[in-house]
């Protein structure tokens, strides 16, 4: 998503959320790097950034889990559906997250599929998990929502006017849909990662199990397409810098942020990716912010504001330690009470057991006496007189 709990999980459920929301604003931070950076390999097609950048970034992750891996390859096992599922849309997501970028532009193909994200995660536990969303989870939604339409609308790339768009019209419609692609997708292996992790799998092997299946899908796919990544020593380190730190990095601090907040909480917080990538693309491509576009951006961080507000929202399922084990509350000793055998036992008013119950004259003579010792004659007369005489000479027994 059993594994031990981690220490993290034992902690309190503020200092939990906010933890994990700074390890996803982190990761989204890094991932808004990546559209500036691919441009600056502009011979190199987006399936091949994509496959690099995703598929060496999974392996990476996958090795450095090995041990991890081993350990709890049944727990993976147990869940290899929810896996292998997220594996396929890990392998999906970089290509059709690249090919949005290289068609709408960087900033309308990032807040595309960035934006759609929430939405598609809140679907997905809606249908999934049954998990119940919080109205101000709702809110902080439709502002980051919001926000990211602002941006796509208000950049120049919309109108397809700028070289970095393509062709406009039809190329750009694509662009649009490739992102919307990208926000399913990448919704869809957030929930997978969370359930995996909230299923007692720790947070590295779920990230390396699935990055890393999802990396080894797209190694066919760089065979195919990567060659003009060796073609100059640019290309090979802008390649090597998207590998390394947002798709490596990136889904690390994404994997500890997923462990201790859920899926659209996740989703929601990486609406700063968009404002990042709009940012680097006005200082480092020349593209440009109008009004509606900076407002846009205000948005994006008035949701964030109302999303991580008071831990994260009460709609999202939290991971559960063992509770503590309460030791029972000592009773105080009760006097012992005499069993229905030791009653069966009372002879006359005498217990057998020396020195409990009172001493008194019998109904009826008994039958039975207390036993002599086996030089002691037996009483030979039947008369009550003479047995009451023969019980009281007779010395009861030791214990």
């Amino acid at each position: 998503m059993t594994a031990s709990t981690p220490a993290s999980v034992r902690t309190r459920p503020a200092t939990t959320g906010l933890l994990g929301s700074v390890c996803v604003l982190l990761a989204a931070t890094l991932w808004g790097t990546t559209g500036s950076a691919a441009a600056l390999a502009p011979g190199v097609g987006p399936l091949a950034i994509g496959a690099a950048a995703m598929g060496i970034g999974g392996l990476l992750q996958a090795v450095a889990a090995g041990r991890s891996l081993r350990r709890h390859a049944a727990g993976l096992r147990a869940r290899r559906g929810v896996l292998v599922l997220s594996a396929v849309m890990v392998a999906i997501y970089p290509l059709a997250f690249y090919s949005s970028m290289r068609l709408a532009g960087v900033a309308v193909g990032t807040v595309v599929s960035i934006g759609s994200a929430p939405a598609a995660a809140a679907l997905i536990e809606r249908v999934a998990d049954g998990t119940p969303l919080s109205r101000r989870w709702a809110l902080g939604a439709a502002l980051g929502v919001g926000g990211v339409a602002l941006l796509a609308a208000g950049h120049p790339g919309a109108a397809g006017t700028t070289a970095s768009t393509g062709p406009s019209g039809g190329g750009y419609a694509l662009g649009i849909a490739l992102g919307l692609v990208a926000g399913l997708t990448y919704a869809t292996y957030s929930w997978g990662a969370g359930t995996l992790m909230r299923s007692g799998v720790p947070t590295r092997t779920a990230m390396g199990a699935v990055f890393g299946l999802g990396g080894l899908a797209l190694l066919p796919v760089l065979a195919v397409t990567g060659a003009p990544i060796l073609a100059s020593a640019g290309n090979l380190a802008v390649t090597g810098y998207l590998a390394v730190a947002p798709m490596c990095l990136g889904y690390v601090l994404f994997g500890l942020g997923l462990a201790r907040v859920g899926a659209s909480t996740a989703t929601t917080l990486s609406l700063v990716e968009p404002a990042v990538a709009a940012v680097l693309a006005t200082l480092l491509l020349g593209e440009s912010l109008t009004a509606a576009g900076l407002l846009g951006i205000g948005l994006i961080v008035a949701g964030l504001v109302v999303t991580t507000t008071s831990g994260p929202p009460p709609g999202d399922p939290q991971p559960r330690g063992p509770r503590p084990r309460r030791r029972p509350k000592k009773s105080p000793a009760r006097p012992s009470q005499r069993t229905r055998s030791d009653l069966k036992q009372v002879q006359g008013g005498l217990v057998s057991r020396a020195g409990h119950g009172p001493r008194t004259p019998p109904k009826e003579p008994s039958c039975r006496s207390w036993s002599r010792p086996p030089s002691a004659p037996r009483a030979t007369t039947s008369s009550p007189m003479s047995t009451t005489s023969s019980r009281r000479s007779a010395t009861p027994p030791t214990d």
